[in-house]
């Protein structure tokens, strides 16, 4: 039997198609004609046209992040790739699943600085998980289908897909995806039994623990924040989030005791300071969560858990270092548990909250609204008390800003994959983009966009997407007419003088 011959371009779509693929956020240029010839061919796939490469990405993100579907980006070569850079160096330290397709000049021209040529591999391979030039038509699948094994197996991040023209318009056989198989890439997802072990004896031995979860609970799945809330539970420790793990555990139990790190609460940071024992769960020690690495929570033992090898002793010494995929790392920890009839000392236990609620009473985040000038701290709280009433999911995009602490600090967030804002690489632009994303995946929900003027500028062209697409997505602006962080950090640290940060309306 005849094994099927298709074009480039067409075999780059059914390979999407076979990996349930619906929604490709993009930007024709010449580079990748064959594939929009091939796309208006077509039923399966749905393409978005965005205004600009950079929101394509951010499209995707959000897409990907509030689905826990893999985002794909299909843009041309030269400028094309080189403006979606931004989003895949965000992508990649937030770590969220993208296949970026770019288009690439012939492969007789590469290298001959021809018209929109650019070293995409070169360019992307600091700022992705993995990337690939296809230079022969009969590597196209498996590349194709690789891709999404790479994107979305242990530590998730965005993959780029270089394709040469010729490529794109030359006849190969289409491969399924199941006869591919990743030789070399093996991520660990179960933990060794001996950890597992000595991870129960280290709990159980706590007086005053914490558990500090992070963005790869979210990364994990749903049942990831379902076993966390288990762990919650039968330890009775307080558990503190951080920027991209808010809605993995909810914010209304009495045990959350609210985002850690530079903007976080009170209470979150002096209990990370003074526990005697750390439980991080899929975060990764960053600088705005550590401070001074010589005095982050001198007097504690800690045990961290992650999917990413290079993570664990990378910022914080730690005491017991567990690689996993935290689902199945949390699984065997509680199993574990349960078999062992292990308590926590319960006086001990006592005393600690009694410490916390000490800390809890200074009430950290409190404002007080005087006046006709609306606080930006009312706003949010106003915005939680809208959406607390509406019976349709709601989901929160923010900008990068100071918008984004206070919507952090303000906004309640129940389950997870509900908040979305940009942690690692801190993305002006990010928001309305990945609002953009959110509504396409959820037609029906809610989508609001938390922005800056500043921030809402970098990426404003995405509202002619927003109305061709009929998307309804709503932005909540904070207008303050400056670079409010900026500004905050001008103030803070460089006696008040305020070099361009003020933004004339």
């Amino acid at each position: 039997m005849a094994k099927e011959q298709l074009n480039g371009s067409e075999i780059v779509l059914k390979a999407l198609v076979d990996h349930d693929v619906t929604e490709i956020f993009g930007y024709p240029g010449g580079a990748v004609l064959p594939i929009y010839d091939a796309l208006f061919k077509q039923n399966s796939l749905r393409h978005i046209l965005v205004r600009q490469e950079g929101g394509a990405v951010h499209a995707a993100e959000g897409y990907a992040r509030s689905t826990g579907k893999v985002g794909v980006v299909l843009v041309t070569s030269g400028p094309g790739a080189t403006n979606a850079v931004t989003g895949l160096t965000d992508a990649l330290m937030d770590s969220i699943p993208i296949i970026c397709l770019t288009g690439q000049v012939p492969t007789h021209l590469i290298g001959n600085d021809a018209f929109q040529e650019a070293d995409t591999t070169g360019i992307t391979r600091p700022c992705t998980k993995h990337n690939y030039l296809v230079r022969d038509v009969e590597d196209l699948a498996r590349v194709m289908h690789e891709a999404f094994l790479v994107a979305t197996s242990g530590r998730p991040g965005p993959v780029v897909i270089d394709l040469p023209k010729d490529v794109l318009m030359a006849m190969g056989e289409y491969l399924p995806k199941d006869s591919v198989a990743l030789k070399s890439y093996k991520p660990k997802l179960k933990a060794e039994a001996q950890n597992i072990e000595d991870a129960v004896a280290m709990i159980k031995a706590a007086k005053k623990p914490i558990i500090y979860a992070g963005g790869g609970v979210i990364n994990s799945g749903p049942h990831a924040s379902e076993l966390l809330a288990q762990l919650v539970k039968v330890t009775g420790a307080p558990c503190t989030l951080t920027l991209m793990g808010l809605g993995a555990y909810p914010a209304s139990d009495k045990q959350y005791i609210g985002m850690v790190g530079m903007h976080g609460t009170y209470e979150s940071n002096m209990a990370m300071h003074d526990c005697d024992l750390m439980i991080a769960i899929g975060a990764r020690f960053d600088d705005r969560i550590t401070g001074r690495l010589d005095a982050f929570s001198p007097d504690s033992k800690k045990i961290h858990i992650d999917i990413d090898p290079s993570s664990i002793n990378k910022n914080i010494a730690v005491d017991l270092g567990i690689v996993g995929d935290v689902g199945y790392v949390l699984e065997d920890l509680m199993m574990a548990w349960n078999a062992s009839g292990a308590m926590i000392d319960a006086k001990s236990l006592k005393d600690w909250w009694q410490q916390i609620d000490l800390w809890r009473s200074k009430e950290s985040l409190s404002f007080t609204q005087v006046g006709e000038v609306i606080k930006p701290q009312h706003a949010l709280c106003r915005l939680q008390e809208m959406t607390d009433k509406l019976k349709q999911e709601v989901y929160i995009t923010t900008e990068v800003g100071q918008h984004q602490m206070w919507a952090a600090q303000h906004l309640n967030f129940e389950k997870p994959n509900r908040w979305l804002t940009s942690g690692g690489l801190g993305t002006m632009g990010y928001g309305l983009p990945a609002a953009m994303g959110v509504q396409v995946a959820h037609p029906d929900a809610m989508v609001v966009g938390v922005s800056g003027e500043g921030s809402f500028m970098m990426n404003m062209q995405e509202l002619a997407t927003i109305v061709q697409y009929r998307l309804p997505v709503k932005v909540m602006i904070l207008n303050n007419f400056s670079l409010g962080m900026v500004r905050q950090w001008q103030e803070l640290m460089h006696g008040s003088r305020y070099s361009e940060s003020y933004m004339e309306s």
